[in-house]
Order: structure tokens, then C-alpha cells, then sequence
């Protein structure tokens, strides 16, 4: 990626990414607590939450460590991007598709498209289905569900139109995507998909 991020986005990426880790560990502690106090009745459901959670959590961690720690120069660890991503969304209400075309992409879009991902599944709240291919310009991610309907906020991060003054830990993930589509010589754009969702994906830079 081209100059250095700002501080403020960094600091909102941070941010992000412990609050995304605080559950799964979060359910490491609890179930720990229970093993600690239980006379014997609770431990199958304790070791299923300890289970689940560190599955959970260093699922996570390889994911972001790729998302946002590749750099492009050496080669990457932890497994390859289709599986760190379907990894990412085990156990949730979210189903993701990592299609072979985008399996074949180079490294550097295959980065964007976990944070096009992570972009698409702020848009499932209530859960629903992700697919990342690779696309007329790129890659692509559509996201199918309830209500799936971006805000103007959101358009203007992903085209970085939006000043990081105004980012919040919610839309930094669309803007730190925006960024990574800048570096490849791309712009990200966003609009109904053809499947009954939103499509965000790289278009020809202006």
C-alpha cells in the first residue's frame, strides 16, 4: 500500500479487531470459570464453550493477521485465503463462498477480498450469505440477506470520498478497503447484485 495510514484509521482498525476477538475469548474465560467451580454436572458444556472459543479466536487471528498484516512481500502463513475466510465465519449466522476465480487471484487481491468480507458482513447483521469471485475489474463480494441496504456513509468510505476525521470503528473497514483497491490501481464501487443483495467490488480507477 502506497504512504502511510493515517493514525486515526490504525486506531479505529485496532479497535475493530479487539472488539471482534473479545467474544471468543471472552467465552474461553467463562467456560474456564465454570471448569474451575463446577462439581461435575457443567464440565461437558464448559469444555464446549473453552473449545469453541479458542477455535473461534485463532480462527480470527490467522484471518487478520492476512487481512491486515500481509504485505505483499514474502509468502504468506496460517493456510490459504479460501480457508482463512471460511475459518472467519465458522459458527456464525453467516455463510461464505470463496469461489475458485478468486482462489486464483494474486495475494494482494486476495487481501482485499477478506476485507471486502469483512465489509459485506457488516451488512448482514441477521445473518446471511457471502460470496467473493473474481469480478469484470477485480474481485467482488455480494452480500445476501435481510435488509441489506448500505448507507450513504458507507459509499462515501468505500470510494474514499468520506474525510477520516468522520471514520468510525463501524465504517474504517470500508475505507481501509477502499485503500487497499487504491494500491492496486482500482477503485471500489457498490450496487444491487443480480443474486437479490449489494455487490461491492473493484471498478477501473477514475
Amino acid at each position: 500500500m502506497d504512504g502511510a495510514l493515517d493514525m486515526r484509521v490504525l486506531e479505529l482498525l485496532m479497535a475493530r479487531l479487539c472488539h471482534d476477538l473479545a467474544s471468543p475469548i471472552a467465552a474461553v474465560g467463562h467456560g474456564s470459570e465454570v471448569l474451575a467451580e463446577d462439581d461435575g454436572n457443567l464440565a461437558g458444556e464448559a469444555v464446549r464453550l473453552v473449545a469453541e472459543g479458542a477455535i473461534r479466536a485463532a480462527n480470527r487471528l490467522r484471518f487478520y493477521r492476512f487481512a491486515y498484516g500481509y504485505g505483499g512481500d514474502a509468502m504468506m502463513a496460517g493456510g490459504a485465503p479460501s480457508e482463512l475466510a471460511v475459518g472467519f465465519f465458522w459458527a456464525t449466522s453467516i455463510a461464505c463462498d470463496y469461489a475458485p476465480s478468486a482462489r486464483l487471484l494474486p495475494l494482494a487481491w486476495q487481501k482485499l477480498a477478506c476485507n471486502l468480507l469483512l465489509v459485506g458482513a457488516d451488512l448482514l447483521p441477521r445473518g446471511g450469505a457471502l460470496a467473493a469471485y473474481d469480478g469484470s475489474c477485480g474481485i467482488a463480494v455480494d452480500a445476501v440477506g435481510p435488509s441489506v441496504t448500505p448507507e450513504p456513509e458507507l459509499i462515501a468510505t468505500l470510494t474514499l470520498t468520506l474525510p477520516t476525521s468522520a471514520l468510525t470503528p463501524r465504517t474504517v473497514q470500508a475505507y481501509f478497503a477502499g485503500l487497499l483497491a487504491r494500491a492496486l490501481g482500482r477503485r471500489l464501487g457498490a450496487a444491487s447484485a443480480s443474486t437479490g443483495g449489494f455487490r461491492i467490488g473493484a471498478a477501473a480507477a477514475a
